[in-house]
């Protein structure tokens, strides 16, 4: 591979961004690929590939660049220089090269991999977690497969195509997609590609959706004609996943606390052809009161931590502190007390989660039935999704039916 001077300064910048100013790794990506309108398809794969590699092996590439933060540009092109040397990648006459110590840095990769800690680059914090939580053997499983690239996997509508239909439409493209057992409406990309510039996604063909994630709408047992809310909306996937489900019957209530993801929302219902959905900020306790005992069915996908989707989110690893799992758990326990009355008897509640930490997931669960509201739910089953096990991501999901 021969380094480009206008592709690699651009990795530089965007690293600056996320490490020094705290930017979101997703949204400096799509800046970057804004960039130059004459790069192609491989120059973009470039530039984002390497800057969420960088990213996501950052503890370990600043070890073996020995640079700390906050970050000096020298010392980005340091942690480039690591990059490319574990690569393979012959670096260029650029005098921010010079005097790389290319056997040095294998050395000490060679090193520093004895260590989980460094080997899967994560803080020392997540890293005892994790252990606590799941046990050495699983965590370092889990680890490795939370460090692979992320398939990109498809969620076909099922209110406009059938899963064959569009295989054989992403062929024409030359995309190859192949489908999975135990996941009915995905398609999973053979290699990496802008699905989003094709005509049959902005014809609402299909979503993109991780498998894990697609799990949760027909684990939440919906049938056409029910009225459904979807507490935790955000900018929809599941909620579209539903409507499709129910075939555009009955109604659907997407709630959220922000209106920029509802319009996400609204966007994308329009181009899936989803229009059984209703919109409500949850803007005060009188927008969930108002629905106290009316829904057949709730899902509360609740906000997280986030650790099973550290392959999709690396950037999170670096971000993430002690002190906010401990006040997401407090809001899952809130969420799951306040936004469960709107059940009515002989209605079903999901409670899901993308993180892996069984303190997120079982025992939010137990805990709950053992409260005053929870007493009135019985648990029906629940299903833990490793990355390790699945290759998707990590998920979690409980169905509990309101029997009184």
């Amino acid at each position: 591979m021969r380094l480009h001077r206008n592709l690699v300064f651009t990795v530089i910048d965007s690293l600056l961004a996320i490490f020094n100013e705290g930017e979101y790794a997703d949204k400096v990506v799509a800046r970057a690929l804004k960039k130059d309108k004459r790069w192609g398809s491989s120059d973009r794969k470039f530039v984002a590939e390497t800057i969420y590699e960088v990213v996501r092996w950052k503890r370990l590439y600043t070890e073996i660049a020995e640079v700390k933060e906050p970050f000096t540009r020298d010392d980005i092109w340091r942690i480039f220089a690591v990059w490319a040397v574990l690569r393979g990648i012959t670096l260029p006459d650029w005098k921010y090269f010079e005097n790389t110590p290319a056997r040095k840095i294998k050395g000490r990769f060679d090193e520093l991999s004895k260590t989980r800690k460094y080997r899967e680059s994560i803080p020392d914090w997540m890293d005892e977690l994790g252990v606590k939580e799941l046990g050495e053997e699983l965590w370092t499983k889990e680890l490795a497969a939370q460090n692979q690239q992320a398939k990109v996997v498809l969620r076909v509508n099922t209110l406009k195509t059938t899963k064959e239909k569009l295989r054989a439409q992403l062929m024409d493209l030359e995309i190859e997609t192949e489908f999975h057992d135990g996941y009915d409406d995905a398609l999973v990309l053979k290699e990496r590609a802008n699905v989003f510039m094709t005509d049959l996604f902005k014809e609402g063909l299909f979503e993109v959706q991780d498998g894990s994630s697609q799990l949760v709408a027909p684990f939440l047992d919906v049938k056409p004609g029910m009225r459904v809310v979807d507490a935790c909306a955000g900018a929809g996937g599941k909620t579209l996943h539903i409507a499709s489900i129910m075939e555009n019957k009955g109604q659907i209530i997407a709630m959220d606390l922000y209106e920029s993801k509802q319009k996400q929302l609204k966007l994308r219902a329009r181009r899936n052809g989803a229009f059984n959905i209703e919109y409500r900020i949850i803007d005060s306790t009188k927008v969930i009161k108002k629905l106290h005992d009316k829904a057949d069915r709730v899902l509360i996908d609740a906000p997280c931590s986030g650790l099973g989707v550290l392959k999709r989110n690396p950037d999170s690893k670096w971000k993430l502190q002690p002190e906010f799992i401990d006040q997401i758990k407090q809001t899952q326990r809130e969420v799951l007390q306040d936004y469960s009355k709107m059940v009515k008897v002989g209605g079903k509640l999901v409670y899901a989660t993308c993180s892996v930490l069984p303190s997120e997931n079982q025992e939010q669960v137990n805990h709950f039935l053992t409260t005053e509201t929870g007493k009135n739910f019985q648990l029906i089953k629940d299903h833990k999704v490793l990355a390790s096990e699945s290759g998707f991501d990590g998920f979690y999901m409980a169905l509990m039916e309101r029997i009184k």
